[in-house]
């Protein structure tokens, strides 16, 4: 029994100060939000504020182009989550279902997009982008927002295709659907789990994005990401304005995964170990 006790009580030990180590900072980052600026600057720290204050969070929402820039953030996000839903369900039914040449190449090539840093590809991205005359746009940022989801997409989402009994399209094709028909109809709705999974992933990776907007964007082109590092003063940065801004930031991100998590979990597995 205490072999029993001992092999339940480290994990949770672990679990806990794993906990700790990871909720801390976003601890201190809302509460800082909510501190006054003498709490903030002090020399010893606070962990808790001594009066809650809402003036950082007016200042953050008061900050020039702060609603042009959650349009924008939210335009790109949702943009390249729609895009890459649509292009990786379709191809990842191409993939699983049908047998055609240069099959087992487009996988490898999906597998080795994943793996490649999308860091080392700014520059040419901003070479093609500004050849093109379409810096400080959203769209060229909507769609390399995509492409960097797109192979994460497809190969989750072929996993969920392939689990899916063939003899249900067979099915519907007998009774006179066409296969186009038959997929939406008998495929898609089970796709459920796995859309909403790899849609909270793409949500996440998007929305947090920083180096493709520093380069391919400025002004009234930027997301809510540069954003954050605006909050300077005569006397160096204005941390309380800073946390309230992040803390903006990061709402949205919480609230999606909130509403989503429970199917994404499952979908991430699902998708892993089937097909």
């Amino acid at each position: 029994m205490r072999r029993s006790l001992a092999g339940r009580l480290w994990p949770n030990i672990i679990a806990v100060v794993l906990f700790v180590f990871f909720i801390f900072p976003v601890y201190w980052m809302v509460t800082t939000a909510f501190k006054p600026d003498l709490d903030i600057v002090s020399s010893t720290p606070v962990l808790f504020p001594t009066h809650w204050t809402f003036t950082h969070f007016v200042k953050a929402v008061h900050a020039d182009g702060f609603w042009t820039f959650v349009g924008n953030s939210f335009f790109v996000t949702i943009g390249a989550v729609v895009l890459s839903l649509i292009v990786a369900t379709l191809s990842s039914f191409a993939v699983a279902r049908m047998r055609f040449k240069g099959r087992k190449a487009f996988i490898l090539m999906i597998m080795m997009a994943q793996m490649a840093p999308w860091e080392v590809l700014t520059i040419s991205v901003y070479l093609i982008v500004r050849d093109s005359n379409a810096l400080n746009s959203l769209l060229p940022l909507t769609l390399f927002y995509m492409m960097m989801v797109l192979p994460f997409t497809i190969w989750t989402l072929r996993g969920f295709i392939a689990a899916v009994p063939k003899e249900l399209e067979e099915a519907a094709l007998v009774d006179g659907c066409t296969r186009f028909q038959s997929f939406v109809r008998i495929v898609l709705p089970l796709l459920a789990p796995g859309l909403m999974a790899t849609s909270l992933f793409g949500y996440i990776t998007a929305w947090n994005e920083y180096a493709l907007v520093l380069i391919l964007n400025k002004d009234s082109g930027q997301t809510l990401t540069l954003w954050l590092t605006q909050f300077q003063t005569n006397f160096g940065d204005d941390w309380g304005a800073t946390m309230a801004a992040a803390s903006f930031f990061t709402l949205p991100v919480v609230v999606v995964f909130l509403f989503l998590q429970r199917r994404a979990g499952g979908g991430l597995l699902s998708g892993a170990v089937k097909g």
